[in-house]
């Protein structure tokens, strides 16, 4: 991948133009020049998307920036160990995704975010949201209320999971990121990330078994 920097004249000078450069070449360029505009412009093409994702992981806002601030401060310090070549969203969101793990082990505190998005796919089809893949075997909720507290009922579940099968759910079913993107964040092949998000969706429907036969 070709990391040239895209220039406008000014006057006798020419000046990057960072907002027309790719992630991967602005990271490449404030590594090889410790260009601030360059990191800048990184910072804020993901502020509302990373900081979204940060806060729903955690519940809290404050922990959220707290995660945003460290996600791209190891940016910064781990920008040697970029490899020129591979992406940097998901490599962004290995660190945010470990920044937000630490977070809540310091912190002790799980509280996970709407289900409702769809999964994607390996090949791009969507695999329905956690929610439906979960109560597509109960009669439709008759009311706003009742569907709210099945989707409360759930995130109180997913919070009690294990750690592992929470960060697959999460990025899968809450942040839309495609499998293969997800083993690269986690660090696991792609079977793994099918495999956990199997297991998390079985524990999730016999919790439910469990309580609805309690309810009855």
């Amino acid at each position: 991948m070709s990391s040239a920097i895209t220039a406008k004249p000014a006057g006798d000078a020419e000046l990057p133009c960072w907002s027309e450069m790719s992630d991967e070449q602005l990271l490449l360029a404030y590594r090889a020049r410790g260009t601030a505009d360059a990191f800048e412009t990184l910072v804020n093409r993901y502020e509302r998307e990373l900081y979204s994702y940060l806060f729903r992981y955690l519940g809290d806002s404050a922990m959220a920036e707290d995660a945003f601030q460290t996600t791209f401060l190891q940016v910064h310090l781990k920008r040697d160990q970029f490899e020129e070549g591979r992406s940097f969203r998901p490599w962004l969101y290995t660190i945010a995704t470990n920044q937000s793990i630490d977070a809540q082990r310091r912190n002790k505190r799980h509280r996970i975010l709407s289900l409702d998005r769809r999964g994607e796919s390996l090949d791009g089809e969507e695999t329905g949201s956690l929610v439906e893949l979960l109560l597509s075997c109960e009669p439709e909720a008759t009311s706003h209320l009742e569907r709210e507290e099945r989707r409360e009922w759930i995130r109180e579940a997913v919070r009690n999971l294990p750690e592992q099968f929470q960060s697959a759910v999460v990025l899968v079913y809450y942040q839309g990121i495609k499998y293969r993107e997800a083993a690269e964040v986690l660090g696991i092949p792609v079977g793994t990330v099918k495999s956990r998000l199997n297991a998390a969706l079985h524990k999730l429907q016999e919790a439910w078994q469990v309580a609805h036969a309690v309810e009855k």
